[in-house]
C-alpha cells in the first residue's frame, strides 16, 4: 500500500481507491507547496509535492494528502493528520531562516511591530513583489515571508504601515481550517483590522493611491 492509498483508506475506510496514482517529488516548487493533478479521462491522481516533503513525518504528509483528497472529493471530513497537517503548516515560521529584509521594508515592519504588536512578532522575510495594484500584499506561511507591491516603494510611510500590519495579521492569526476551505479572514482578523490608527481614512487613501498607480501603469504601457 502506497502513501496515497493509505491516506485514503484513513479518510474512507469504507470505500475503494478507483484511481491509479503517483507522487513526484519536484525542485519546482517553494517550500513545502503541493497540488494535486486529476485526470478524469485515465482516473489518474499526480500528486506533486515539494522536495521539503521528503524529510517530513510521514503523519503530517497523510495529512497534507488528505487535505488534498477532501478537495477533489469535494467532502467535509476532518482528520487527526489532517489537524497535524494545518499546526505544522502554522508553526513553520518558528524553522525558517529570515535571509531577505528589503530595508525601507524592515524600517516599516518595525514601526508596525512596536506599535501594534509590542514588539512580540518575529520578523518574517521581507520583500518586495511585483508593480501590482491588484495583489497589494500577501503572507506566505510556507517561507514566511511578507511580500509587498512595489508601487509602494515611493508612498506615504503610512500606506506601506497599512499593508504591512495587513499582512502581519495573517502571520500573527494564520488560518481557521474548516472542511475543505482554509478561512484567513476571520471575524477576528477583520476586528483586528480596524484597530489600525485612522483605518477608515486610510482606506480611502489608499484607493486614490492605487487608482492613480494605475494609471500610471496604463500610460505608461501605450
Amino acid at each position: 500500500m502506497n502513501l496515497i492509498q493509505e491516506s485514503f483508506q484513513r479518510l474512507y475506510p469504507d470505500k475503494n481507491l478507483n484511481y491509479k496514482t503517483s507522487i513526484k517529488y519536484s525542485g519546482r516548487f517553494k517550500p513545502y507547496n503541493a497540488n494535486v493533478q486529476i485526470n478524469k479521462f485515465n482516473k489518474s491522481l499526480k500528486f506533486n509535492l515539494s522536495k521539503s516533503w521528503r524529510q517530513t513525518n510521514k503523519e503530517i504528509v497523510i495529512g497534507l494528502i488528505q487535505s488534498l483528497l477532501i478537495k477533489i472529493f469535494k467532502e467535509n471530513k476532518k482528520t487527526t493528520n489532517i489537524d497535524l497537517y494545518n499546526n505544522f503548516i502554522k508553526n513553520l515560521h518558528l524553522t525558517i531562516p529570515i535571509k531577505q529584509a528589503d530595508p525601507l521594508l524592515l524600517e516599516s515592519f518595525n514601526r508596525v511591530n512596536n506599535e501594534y504588536f509590542y514588539s512580540i512578532l518575529e520578523q518574517p522575510n521581507l520583500v518586495w513583489g511585483k508593480h501590482s495594484v491588484a495583489k497589494l500584499g500577501s503572507y506566505e506561511y510556507q517561507t514566511d515571508t511578507v511580500t509587498i507591491s512595489s508601487i509602494f516603494k515611493k508612498s506615504p510611510g503610512y500606506l506601506l504601515d497599512y499593508i504591512m500590519y495587513h499582512e502581519l495579521l495573517h502571520k500573527k492569526h494564520k488560518f481557521k481550517a474548516k472542511g475543505i476551505r482554509n478561512y484567513h479572514h476571520t471575524s477576528t482578523f477583520k476586528k483586528a483590522e480596524k484597530n489600525f490608527k485612522n483605518a477608515s481614512q486610510i482606506e480611502k487613501e489608499l484607493k486614490k493611491f492605487c487608482k492613480k498607480a494605475r494609471f500610471k501603469q496604463i500610460f505608461f504601457n501605450m
